[in-house]
């Protein structure tokens, strides 16, 4: 018997009720209001769009709050809802045949990569915003779209250097990209760092990335 919490989480569907999947996954906030709005944007767009909730309904709007519910959290717990996430994705009658993409958040973009990697024949197209992650990536076998803020005293400019370059060199498709003038969170609009334009800019760079590698069928 598995004695690990069950999943819950946000699912929206295209109006066809068909396409492509996407896996979102939030930041260290929780399941917010923006990310349940990110899914309905991505259904709008014809995709299947499923965030799971890795915090257990807990949501945060202070930093202190979210590093004191991220460290009261089991990492072998979000790993496992990321897993099975991923796989309760693929499995709806919605999700079209294939590989899926995931998208996610900070904490949700570190956890986009180490999937990436974990479960490679699953992925078709890793998009990440601000995520870092320093296991080896040698496994990952999808393209990758990263955003990073200019100003960001989560993400280490030698830990993103180092993943930019080990991707490349693993022969992947990479295109990691640089906001001047943002900070951390830039692109989440219930954040006071939030920068519209820049976050206009990578949600469209990041349509644009799906739409290229998850068709519609």
């Amino acid at each position: 018997m598995d004695a690990r919490r069950a999943g819950t989480g946000y699912l929206a569907l295209p109006r066809a009720d068909r396409g492509p999947g996407i896996l979102v996954l939030h930041a260290w906030w929780g399941l917010t209001a923006h990310v349940r709005g990110v899914c309905d944007r991505l259904a709008d767009e014809g995709y299947v769009a499923l965030a799971p909730d890795l915090l257990a309904g807990k949501v945060a709007t202070e930093i202190d709050q979210a590093e004191q519910q991220l460290e009261a959290a089991n990492a072998d717990e979000l790993a496992h809802l990321t897993r099975s996430g991923l796989q309760t994705l693929r499995d709806l009658p919605a999700t079209a045949d294939g590989p899926v993409g995931v998208l996610g958040w900070s904490m949700g973009g570190s956890m986009a990569l180490w999937l990436a990697a974990r479960v490679p024949e699953a992925i078709a197209a890793t998009a990440t915003y601000y995520g870092d992650q320093d296991i080896d990536m040698a496994t990952a076998r999808c393209a990758f779209l990263g955003h990073y803020a200019e100003v960001d005293p989560y993400v280490a400019d030698d830990s993103l250097v180092l993943l930019e370059s080990e991707l490349h060199l693993n022969g992947l498709e990479v295109e990691f990209h640089r906001y001047p003038g943002t900070q951390h969170w830039f692109a989440e609009d219930d954040r006071p760092e939030h920068d519209p334009k820049a976050a206009s800019l990578a949600w469209q760079r990041t349509l644009d990335f799906f739409r290229e590698r998850l068709p519609m069928h």
